[in-house]
């Protein structure tokens, strides 16, 4: 098994060092450069890193790398949790790398993706590699806490609640109260209002640390249970300004047909082999 991580102690950056080829001397540079690169001391880190080749910037021909770097002491937690679990790990992985596998389908594509759930998992792709990713505390998880607070509902009632209800101002239901609908709809709609601006802030970050042409996005991809809500990719769309359609594992084996797909695909991702960075 594979098992991704994702959360505040994981770090990807995106650097140029001097345009060396060999393997042992990109390894030297990365591991030099990552102190600078990564706000964690480097006894206490575990790094990654992928070689994008040499492309030409205004310094001259670099030797492209993304760069990862997590808390080891994250790392060891997750595999002891695991072991004790009975399970025996064979890595270590991205959640964001993972969605972008199975979303991208190995296509050289460009997007932001988006896995909105219980958190939402942050990815920009340029060409296919993951240049930045990171991981919000907004999610449709802390709407429905506030839906069931506010209401006196249960959690899976307020879920359920939200799934149905969705951003359509029609939506009537004789089986629930008028007043819940509403109080749903408008937490729904403050609450994509705040994820969207959590968004645009990660990506102004990403502008202004990024060393590659394709720092801009122009359309997003979208996962995870928020697919489940009806205009939820429409009401993202508007608050960020570019189009978002939304994506799912395609097909699964061995899964009942009424399965909420869109919440497994990075499960799904992290079960294929190949990992691109």
């Amino acid at each position: 098994m594979r098992i991704g991580v994702a959360n505040a102690k994981i770090i990807v950056r995106t650097v140029d060092i001097p345009p060396v080829t060999d393997l042992g001397q990109i390894d030297a540079a990365v591991r030099q450069i990552a102190a600078d690169e990564t706000p964690m001391p480097m006894d206490s880190a575990v790094l990654d890193y992928e070689p994008l080749g040499i492309v030409d910037t205004a310094n001259g021909p670099r030797q492209r790398v993304v760069l990862v770097a997590a808390r080891k002491e994250m790392v060891e937690a997750v595999l002891a949790a695991a072991v004790g679990a009975g399970l025996k790990p064979r890595g270590v992985d991205l959640s964001a790398f993972a969605m972008i596998r199975v979303l991208g389908g190995g296509r050289p594509d460009s997007a932001l993706y988006l896995s909105v759930g219980g958190l939402t998992n942050l990815a920009v792709v340029v060409d296919g590699i993951c240049l930045f990713t990171r991981v919000t505390g907004a999610g449709l998880e802390g709407m429905s806490i506030e839906l069931a607070e506010r209401r006196s509902l249960t959690l899976e009632d307020a879920r359920d609640c939200l799934r149905h209800v969705g951003f359509d101002p029609d939506f009537f239901d004789t089986d629930r109260d008028p007043a819940i609908i509403a109080e749903a709809r408008k937490i729904l709609v403050d609450g994509t209002r705040r994820l969207a601006s959590e968004v645009r802030a990660s990506l102004e970050f990403h502008r202004t640390q990024a060393v590659s042409d394709g720092a801009d996005v122009e359309r997003a991809v979208l996962t995870g249970a928020a697919v489940a809500v009806p205009g939820f990719a429409e009401a993202l769309a508007a608050e960020l300004g570019i189009p978002v359609q939304t994506r799912s594992v395609s097909s699964a084996t061995d899964v009942a047909e009424d399965s909420a797909l869109a919440g497994m695909t990075v499960a799904a991702g992290l079960a294929v082999a190949e990992v691109p960075a």
